[in-house]
């Protein structure tokens, strides 16, 4: 991907770390019924890390081949945080 080429080691770890615990944090609270409230604000955590990926990275940097995949998980993180504040709340 071009845009690790222009970024430490340590933060391309630290963006890593940050989507895998986003992810943990969209399954496990509800699979183990601990603190389910979490789920969102994981989502939205996810839905934000797209954010500044799309307006950070790849708009600045002409990078439009990867815009689908973000927006793509932009949308799904959006969709899980939509549905756990306001449809089935946790």
């Amino acid at each position: 991907m071009p845009w690790a080429k222009r970024h430490s080691d340590a933060f391309i770890r630290f963006v890593g770390t940050a989507e895998l615990l986003g992810a943990l944090g969209l399954v496990l609270p509800l699979l183990t019924g601990i603190l389910p409230w979490l789920t969102p604000l994981a989502a939205m955590g996810l839905a934000l890390v797209q954010l500044l990926a799309i307006f950070t990275e790849h708009v600045p940097n002409k990078e439009t081949r990867m815009l689908a995949m973000n927006v793509v998980l932009l949308l799904m993180a959006a969709f899980v945080a939509y549905g756990r504040f306001f449809i089935i709340p946790a």
